[in-house]
This record gives C-alpha cells, structure tokens and sequence, in this order.
C-alpha cells in the first residue's frame, strides 16, 4: 500500500528550502511513501533541481499553490481569504482521498481552523486536540491537549484520553496504553472540581486510567499517556523547550570558559552529544491533531531538514496505522454503549 502525505512546502518560518530536503530524505527512507509537494511550483523545482541524484521524480507531485498563510496573520483571515494557500490546498488534498495524511509547520491556529472548516470533526468529538511526544527518563511519552483548547470540560477531557489511547496503541504497538490526568497532587482531594469531575468519568471508562500526574511525572516517563487542558499542556511544552534551550546555553558557557574546560568539553564530546539527542526538541517534533476526519500533522514552525523530517515520520506512521478510522470507529462504540 502506497501512503501518500501532501506536504504544506510553503509554510513555517524557513518553508521550501527546508520542507523540499527533508521530503527528498523521506522518500529515501520510506520505500512506500509518495509525496505532495504542494506551494509556489517554480520555488519548489529549484529546490528540487539542487537534489536531482536523490530525487526520483515518480514518487512526488507538485501541487501549485497562489498564496501563502505567513505565521502571524488571522485563522479567520487566514480561513476566509486564503482558499488558495499552500495550507489549504495540502488540506483538501486529504479531504478528497488523494492524500493519506496532511503536514504543515505554519501557523498553527490557522491549520488548526482550516483543517477543522475542511475535513471537519468526527462524529462525537466537540472539538479536535492536538497531541504530542515529550521526551522522558525512559525515552518519551505522549500529552494532549498541547494548545488547541482552553477551559476544556470534563466530558472533552475524556475524548481526548480515547483518542490519545488508541492513537498511543497503534503507532506506538502498546497494547493497553497507560493514562495519566495531570493535576498538582496525586491525591484524590486534591485538584479543581473540573480535574475531581474528569477523573471519576476516567475511573468509569474502559481506558487504562491510573491516577493523577504531576509535572515531574511528564519527565520520569510514568505513564504512557497524559490528559491535560490546552492551558496547562501548552504552558508545559513551552517551559519543556525554556529548559531544554537554558540547559545548552548554561553547558556551552560552561565547557567555554577556558582551555581547561575546552579541553573537557573535547574529551567529553560523545557524551555531550548523546546528552543533546536526548533533550533535542526535534527529535521530538510532529504534532497530531486528533479528531478530525483525516490526518494532520502539524510541525514546529521553526524545524529544520531532520526535524521536518521527524514530523513527515510521524504522519506516515499515522496514516499506516489508519488513526483517524480507529479513532471514529472507537468513538461510535463509545456513543452507542452510551445510548
């Protein structure tokens, strides 16, 4: 089976130079994979001219696109008058079947509104999440919502556990995915009436819900899944990054200071570098945006060639996997046991 991934080549802060190479390294990679290409034609066949040797051309398209949705402009500006931009071209592409999965490192709120105006919501599902990986002491788990809903009521906080788990079990091979809801205790007292209220329709349900997390708990890897509002979850990916970027800044300083620590640094080279791989962000990069009916995979605007590439990763495991149609399928057993 072909997986076919319409990639948004226009969008995020470095566009095609970056999202044209990390398609090339994809298809190198992933012998059943075919691309879109989709964005300003002429741009994309100069980029795709500086690779001629490791581009075969019958594993791609080039889907012309007017317009460009910059990353500060309006959703609904965006959603309204765009209807010829990069976004959401790549966008209908898997509304009409042509594409598997969608991908874009461009403004997220607009995606986010396009893709949910275009491909619309399952049935059941009030409003999409967007879900992503975190890295852990144990390698990494997954988290949702990151950022697409704020002030979520108990009853879409549960969505969001179903639809985590079963895109957790089916790209990750984990047969019963563990659940966490983060709160700031692990005590059953503790917590606003809404995370009390969330955690008793956990209890009921048939998810593998194991309690309350706590911030460190993201970090220690304890569970395989955390549920948590867009508020918290985005405030969390963000101090993630501070860290992660705080922590490089403070060793480099450190390992600079004099030929002595240059000299360390040196020696210690191997280690420094598996140290950086484990914290990379990118490494970590491709966020799903669950709900919809259909695949979207929504990049770190400011990725480079293998952080793309990350994201590209994750889309085609989703579309493999046929999330989206697990998820629908999950959600209409849950709606009829409900009736």
């Amino acid at each position: 089976m072909t997986i076919k991934v319409s990639i948004d080549a226009s969008g995020g802060d470095y566009g095609i130079p970056v999202t044209i190479e990390a398609g090339i390294k994809a298809l190198g990679v992933f012998q059943d994979l075919y691309l879109y290409f989709v964005g300003d034609e002429s741009s994309i066949r100069t980029e795709l001219d500086k690779h001629p040797s490791n581009t075969p051309s019958s594993k791609y398209a080039i889907i012309h696109a007017s317009e460009v949705v910059s990353m500060n402009e309006s959703p609904a500006i965006a959603l309204r008058k765009k209807k010829d931009s990069s976004m959401r071209v790549a966008i209908n592409l898997v509304k009409i079947l042509e594409a598997d999965a969608c991908i874009s490192a461009g403004n997220t709120g607009a995606l986010m509104a396009i893709s949910r105006f275009v491909l619309k919501t399952i049935k059941g599902i009030d409003r999409p999440a967007i879900m992503g990986r975190m890295p852990t002491m144990t390698g990494h788990t997954h988290m949702l919502d990151l950022g697409a809903n704020v002030d979520s009521k108990p009853k879409a906080l549960v969505e969001f556990a179903i639809m985590g788990s079963i895109a957790v079990k089916h790209t990750e091979n984990i047969a019963s995915p563990t659940i966490g809801l983060l709160n700031i205790g692990e005590e059953d007292m503790k917590g606003s009436e809404k995370i009390k209220k969330t955690a008793e329709l956990l209890k009921a349900s048939s998810l593998n819900y194991v309690g309350f997390v706590e911030g460190d708990d993201i970090y220690k890897g304890t569970v395989d899944l955390i549920v948590c509002d867009g508020f918290e979850g985005n405030i969390a990916l963000k101090a993630s990054e501070g860290v992660a970027s705080m922590m490089e800044h403070y060793l480099k300083q450190a390992f600079t200071r004099n030929l002595l620590t240059k000299l360390i640094a040196l020696i210690a080279t191997p280690v420094l570098k598996d140290f950086k791989s484990s914290l990379n962000p990118g490494k970590y990069n491709g966020a799903s945006l669950l709900g919809l009916r259909g695949i979207v995979v929504k990049s770190h605007g400011s990725a480079n060639v293998d952080s793309f590439l990350a994201a590209i990763t994750e889309a085609y495991v989703e579309a493999h996997a046929k999330i989206s149609d697990k998820i629908s399928l999950q959600i209409s057993k849950e709606l009829e046991h409900n009736e």
